[in-house]
C-alpha cells in the first residue's frame, strides 16, 4: 500500500519515537501525549499502511525488518524537515542561510578564515556554524546532514561525498627549542632514533598519522610513542617541556608562540593533503556559493588548488 492523505506527519513521528525508545510509556512521555493515545496513533499508521512496524509483547517492543526500514527513513525525512524548517526562519529573519562546518585544526590556520572573508563579501548574512572535528567525525557529521562541509586530511573518499584538495602541505619536525639539531645542523630523520615521539591521535586522522609512522620507519626507526593527542597545543607544550618530539603539518606552526622550533621536511615525499568533502545531494544554497567561493579562490593566478 503506498502512503495517501490518510496518514499524516503525526503518525510518522509517533512511530519514530516509539521506535526510538522501544518503550510506550518512555515515547509517550517524551511526545507529551497518553499512552493509549500513542498507541492508537501507531496502530492506525500500520493499519494504513496494511503492514506490521512493531512486534508487541507483554514484556518489551521490538522493530520488523520494514519497521527498522521505515525508522532510519523517517529519520532522515524528519531533519530534512527541520532543516528546512530552521532555513525558512533564517530567511524570514535576514540571515539568508546558514553552513555548518567541520574543519582539522590546521584548516583554521590558513584556509578557512581566508575562504570566509571572500565568501561574506557577497554573502554577509549567511552565518556559519565553525566546529573542530577529526576527520571521521566530520564524515558522520556530513553523511547524517549534521554538517554541510568539512576539511578533512583523507587519501580516499568511499562514501560518495564530493571531495575537493584544497592545500597540499609539507611536515615538519617540532623540537624543542634548545634541542642540539637545528635546521643548519639537520641531516635526517635517522639522528632522531632514540627521542620519544608525541603524535596526533590515529583515531583524528588516520592518513595522517600512517604518514607519520611511514616518514620514521622509512628511516628504519622503531618510534617509541610516548604520547598521542588531538591536539596541536598539548603537543607542543609537552616537546617544550621535554617530553619528547613531534611530526606535524606545516601549517600547523601558524598562530602558536610556545617554546619550540620546527625543521620542515622537505627532503621526504609524503606530504599531507586537506580536502574540502559535502554531500553530492546537500541542497542548502549557501553550500553551492561557497564551493564557487573555493574554486573562485584556488583559480587566483597567486594561490594553487595542488
Amino acid at each position: 500500500m503506498l502512503m495517501n492523505d490518510q496518514i499524516e506527519l503525526r503518525h510518522l513521528r509517533y512511530f519514530f519515537v516509539v521506535a526510538d525508545e522501544l518503550h510506550f510509556r518512555r515515547a509517550a512521555e517524551r511526545l507529551f501525549i497518553s499512552q493509549p493515545g500513542l498507541s492508537r496513533q501507531v496502530r492506525q499508521l500500520e493499519e494504513r499502511l496494511g503492514y506490521p512496524l512493531l512486534i508487541r509483547t507483554n514484556r518489551k517492543v521490538r522493530l520488523t525488518p520494514a519497521g527498522t526500514y521505515l525508522k532510519g527513513e523517517i529519520g532522515d525525512l524528519l531533519k530534512r524537515l527541520n532543516s528546512s524548517l530552521q532555513h525558512a526562519r533564517e530567511v524570514h529573519e535576514g540571515q539568508e542561510g546558514r553552513l555548518n562546518f567541520g574543519y582539522v585544526g590546521s584548516a583554521m590556520q590558513n584556509i578557512i578564515p581566508e575562504l570566509l572573508l571572500r565568501f561574506r563579501q557577497d554573502n554577509p548574512k549567511v552565518i556559519y556554524g565553525l566546529e573542530a572535528m577529526s576527520n571521521q567525525g566530520q564524515i558522520e557529521g556530513l553523511l547524517s546532514r549534521d554538517l554541510d562541509i568539512g576539511f578533512v586530511r583523507l587519501d580516499d573518499n568511499d562514501h560518495e561525498l564530493v571531495s575537493l584538495p584544497v592545500f597540499v602541505d609539507t611536515f615538519s619536525l617540532v623540537l624543542p627549542a634548545d634541542h642540539p639539531i637545528s635546521a643548519e645542523n639537520y641531516e635526517g630523520i635517522h639522528q632522531f632514533a632514540d627521542e620519544n615521539f608525541i603524535l596526533f591521535d590515529s583515531h583524528f586522522s588516520l592518513p595522517h598519522y600512517n604518514k607519520v609512522i611511514k616518514i620514521l620507519t622509512d628511516a628504519d626507526i622503531v618510534p617509541k610513542i610516548t604520547h598521542r593527542t588531538v591536539h596541536a597545543t598539548t603537543i607542543y607544550r609537552l616537546v617544550e617541556n621535554n617530553f619528547g618530539i613531534s611530526i606535524v603539518p606545516t601549517s600547523l606552526k601558524i598562530g602558536y608562540k610556545m617554546n619550540v622550533k620546527f625543521i620542515e621536511l622537505n627532503n621526504i615525499p609524503q606530504r599531507t593533503t586537506l580536502s574540502a568533502v559535502w554531500r553530492p545531494d546537500n541542497e542548502n544554497p549557501a553550500l553551492e556559493n561557497f564551493v564557487k567561493t573555493i574554486l573562485l579562490y584556488f583559480s587566483n593566478e597567486n594561490t594553487r588548488l595542488l
